[in-house]
């Protein structure tokens, strides 16, 4: 007698739904395998109406309606949950307080750290779901022996492992993203939202910071913690200009300095060094943005920690390549040794360090040295 394979016991999914094509799909997907789905929009701001508008963002009102819609077209029950406080505690008060010392954060990482899969996963936990699902590219995937890894999407061109690198073997274990291994193009996915009759096939991305309604990050920050003006040096420390504060800058930023006096060498000149204590931002040339080495704090495992010295790649930007490196945890914060010097790394960015398609895990990067000479 021949036996017939079981099929994966069906999941109680929630659905993570932004109002985005991306999350609309993964709940349909979701859905027709055969799981139990429940779709939530997650209310992130106090007043919706001052977030962004015109299908920008993840926030706004117009966002939860068309994320409703999707809802009941895919036939799952829908709802709005309240964690506004949360996120303005956990992500808007982060990126402010990240600005201001003199580092550059990544907020959506924070995000997938703090509420989705830690906020939103423990309401859904004590409720009896099983696993919260998110239309993240990104994949689960289950060994022999039950434990599980994150890795890599499918297709290198829309992978976001790199923002879920914070997430534990706890939070993988309870993850479903239903669009990580497809290798299809984003109008392909489109077009499949289209054919599932979801109105928001032609919905436009969302690229910017969901909670500056306008994308201007430094009007923002300068609207929360105010105008400072400080000294913009160069690397002897001879004034060359004057900002209105050194929040509204980044490791490795070109435009916008408004420096008038140019360089010897007739060269742009680039941020290296942003000191909130003294309110000075350090230019120089481009070469000096070389780095070879970093310390990062706070490690997150996507399984075991790493015993001893290891050979890896790295990603240090959501959109920005590999690089190889060698790292080891030393008295719980992560060396970084990178075997070509890197450029433009910024204390407060994260590091992801990746084994194949394999994520390992993630730190904060807390200090870089130069390639040339001094810790930035």
């Amino acid at each position: 007698m021949t036996e017939t394979p079981q099929r994966p016991r069906p999941l109680r999914v929630l659905a993570a739904m932004s109002g985005g094509v991306d999350s609309a799909v993964a709940a349909a997907r979701a859905a027709e395998a055969g799981h139990d789905v429940t779709g939530v929009h997650l209310a992130l701001s106090a007043n919706p109406q001052s977030f962004r508008t015109g299908a920008r963002g993840c926030c706004t009102i117009e966002d939860s309606r068309d994320a409703r819609r999707a809802a009941d077209v895919i036939g799952i029950p829908f709802y709005v949950w309240d964690l506004a406080d949360r996120f303005r505690e956990d992500v808007v008060e982060d990126f402010v307080a990240e600005y201001e010392a003199g580092r550059t954060p990544n907020p959506c990482l924070r995000c997938n750290e703090k509420i989705k899969f830690a906020a939103l996963l423990d309401k859904a936990l004590a409720l009896g779901f099983d696993a919260v699902c998110t239309g993240h590219y990104a994949q689960v995937i289950v060994r022999e022996d039950g434990t599980r890894e994150l890795h890599r999407a499918s297709d290198m061109a829309k992978d976001q492992s790199y923002v879920l690198g914070v997430l534990d073997d706890r939070q993988l274990a309870h993850a479903l993203f239903p669009l990580g291994d497809t290798v299809t193009t984003k109008d392909e996915i489109r077009a499949e939202a289209e054919r599932r009759g979801l109105a928001v096939a032609k919905k436009p991305d969302s690229h910017d910071i969901c909670f500056i309604a306008d994308g201007d990050t430094q009007g923002f920050l300068a609207n929360r913690l105010g105008r400072s003006e400080g000294d913009i040096v160069d690397e002897s420390g001879a004034k060359l200009g004057t900002h209105e504060g050194a929040y509204g800058f980044t490791i490795g930023q070109r435009k916008g300095l408004r420096i008038g006096t140019p360089a010897p060498d007739g060269k742009p000149r680039y941020v290296l060094d942003i000191s909130p204590v003294d309110n000075t931002v350090t230019v120089g040339p481009a070469s000096a943005l070389d780095v070879s080495a970093l310390t990062a704090i706070k490690p997150r495992w996507c399984g075991a920690a790493p015993t001893g010295p290891g050979t890896y790649t790295a990603q240090l930007r959501a959109h920005g390549g590999e690089t190889e490196v060698t790292a080891e945890l030393v008295d719980g914060s992560l060396e970084v040794t990178f075997a070509e010097p890197v450029r433009g790394v910024a204390p407060g960015q994260a590091i992801v360090l990746y084994d194949g398609t394999r994520v390992v895990g993630s730190a904060t990067i807390a200090t870089t040295t130069r390639a040339t000479a001094g810790v930035a």
